[in-house]
């Protein structure tokens, strides 16, 4: 097994990693990304004028939603007790910037929820404007930030 490989087994196989003796600590992570979109579709949703409704609170509402169910779409991910989860969406002239912000108390990070928020609200995003602007482009999903109490 390659050194910081956790999800790895010394044979190669993957594996859930074994976090029974671990801590709960406070743990909160912060991820971005963003989709960028035609002019003609950026004015779109600044006026809320898509047919499918407004952009910017399913979105929203879908960010959630993903990181609440990230351990049922990331295979080795842990199920955790979310405390905390927001999803800001900002209109610029590119396109839509997506940063999200989740919190727990729990022995295991809390990364991947914040991922799979801005993953989902990227998604969502394109969903609501495939028919306007089938050029957008999801980009630059990332780890921003993540701590834990201690640190």
């Amino acid at each position: 097994m390659e050194e910081g490989l956790s999800h790895v087994d010394a044979a190669g196989a993957a594996r859930m990693v074994d976090v029974s003796e671990k801590p709960r600590v406070r743990r909160t992570a912060t991820a971005a990304g963003r989709v960028d979109l035609a002019p003609a579709t950026v004015a779109l949703v600044r006026r809320n004028a898509l047919q499918k409704g407004d952009v910017l609170a399913a979105a929203r509402i879908a960010g959630i939603m993903g990181a609440k169910r990230a351990s049922e779409l990331v295979p080795l991910c842990h199920n955790i007790e979310i405390e905390h989860v927001s999803v800001d969406l900002r209109v610029d002239d590119a396109g839509i910037g997506i940063e999200a912000t989740a919190r727990c108390t729990d022995k295991t990070g809390i990364e991947m929820e914040a991922l799979t928020a801005v993953a989902v609200a990227a998604l969502t995003v394109y969903d609501m404007c495939k028919a306007v602007d089938p050029g957008m482009v999801l980009r630059d999903i990332r780890l921003v930030e993540k701590t834990k109490e201690g640190d």
